[in-house]
């Protein structure tokens, strides 16, 4: 059963194991550094014929089914669904589920949607309650910039800060036993945190003191150092961000992570090449990255001990509009290799 470590983290005995992940992007991030790691690769951002949400629903149950497929699994054999994206009422993820009967558990963490889907999913799996549960999240670049800033055809000018939302979509399966996959050590709900940041187009600042807040208690809770992990991998924080939640903890905490920081914002494009400003963002972000290279490298052991850290920005259009400030999350999961 799952058990609390400290006063934060949540340590799942049974260490539940990712037995299969699925992945599907769209064009820009096809093109990127990572796009030999993704399932399936769009050459275009109209996956169908339908609408911008109607393509983002597409990728995402792309993703869920090759997941299944790859494990000789179906949507009967599946108990539970935690899934979610950017959108109001989480409608991709709700619409691309609808038809596979799946009993569904929609999440709404922005970008930080993933680690909360697979921190849910393994709390859910070590306790007995699930014995196969997908974590899913997606995003879809035009979807939201229609959502959140303006429709495409404005053509407004995106600040240096402004980080390009992934058209991607990431799940992975979650069960009992898998001895030579991936495993899920403990996982961490994280807090809120409000610096009174304003600026839509500057996520990074917005979610880089959460993201601190959350690696600090897990390392507190767990006695570990930043060494002790191969990589601590942070959401979608992007190169502002990033270089904020180094200052952060460097400052405030006197830790220093930078020897093993990675971001999945950082990693999902060729920032200096492809116009994506600061990075990516997107609930689709750490999702592909992690259902991809993460999980492939923790199975093959070249890595061991990755603390995944997804950020999220909690605004919504109205709270923008409204000039409200913008809160961030971070959920924290501890992945192994197993070993």
């Amino acid at each position: 059963m799952p058990k609390r470590v400290g006063r934060y983290v949540i340590e799942l005995p049974n260490r539940p194991a990712v037995i299969s992940w699925g992945t599907a992007v769209g064009k820009t991030e096809s093109e990127g550094p990572l796009h030999k790691e993704f399932d399936i690769c769009y050459q275009t951002d109209k996956i169908c014929s339908g609408t911008w949400e109607q393509c983002e629903s597409k990728l995402a149950i792309d993703a869920v089914n090759k997941a299944l497929i790859k494990a000789g699994k179906t949507y009967e054999d599946t108990d539970l669904i935690f899934a979610g994206d950017l959108l109001n009422q989480c409608v991709a993820s709700a619409f691309s589920v609808k038809s596979t009967d799946i009993p569904f558990a929609g999440l709404f963490g922005a970008c930080s949607t993933m680690a909360l889907g697979l921190a849910l999913g393994g709390i859910s799996v070590d306790s007995g309650a699930s014995n196969l549960t997908i974590a899913a999240a997606s995003s879809h670049f035009c979807s939201a910039e229609r959502q959140f800033r303006f429709p495409l055809e404005y053509g407004g000018q995106r600040t240096p800060t402004a980080q390009r939302t992934v058209t991607g979509a990431g799940a992975a399966l979650i069960t009992p036993k898998g001895e030579t996959m991936p495993k899920l050590h403990a996982v961490m709900i994280g807090r809120i945190r409000d610096l009174g940041i304003t600026d839509a187009n500057n996520m990074g600042a917005a979610m880089a003191p959460a993201a601190a807040c959350t690696v600090i208690d897990f390392l507190r809770d767990t006695g570990k150092k930043p060494q002790d992990f191969d990589m601590i991998l942070t959401g979608d924080l992007g190169l502002v961000g990033s270089k904020l939640l180094l200052e952060l903890l460097q400052k405030r905490e006197n830790t220093d992570i930078s020897a093993v920081h990675q971001d999945c914002g950082n990693l999902i494009f060729d920032i200096e090449k492809q116009d994506v400003h600061a990075g990516g963002s997107g609930c689709g972000c750490s999702a592909a990255v992690v259902c991809s290279l993460i999980l492939k490298q923790l199975m093959r052991k070249e890595l061991n001990n990755v603390l995944f850290v997804g950020t999220g920005a909690l605004m919504s259009p109205t709270t923008s509009q409204q000039g409200s400030n913008i809160p961030g999350i971070a959920h924290a999961v501890w992945l192994t290799s197993g070993e």
